[in-house]
């Protein structure tokens, strides 16, 4: 009983060694009008989440602003 397990444990350690060296075919190559959806999407991406920063930022500052009593006149420190 045991070289029956010690065999399945081999031949599974075997099949996991031949799996690991199999190869996945390569993509399908883009054409370009799909490269140009994709830029257009990061673009709007890109776009979305720099308004979300920038509001982020505006937030920040005026919570700053309202807890710490800072005065943006130059003529007071």
């Amino acid at each position: 009983m045991k070289k029956v397990l010690v065999m399945v444990a081999a031949g599974m350690m075997i099949g996991a060694i031949a799996a690991s060296y199999a190869r996945l075919p390569a993509a399908p190559a883009k054409t370009d009008a799909e490269k140009a959806a994709e830029a257009e999407k990061a673009s709007a991406a890109k776009a979305q989440e720099a308004a979300e920063v920038a509001k982020a930022q505006d937030k920040a500052v005026a919570n700053y602003k309202k807890h710490k009593g800072v005065s943006m006149d130059a003529r007071k420190n």
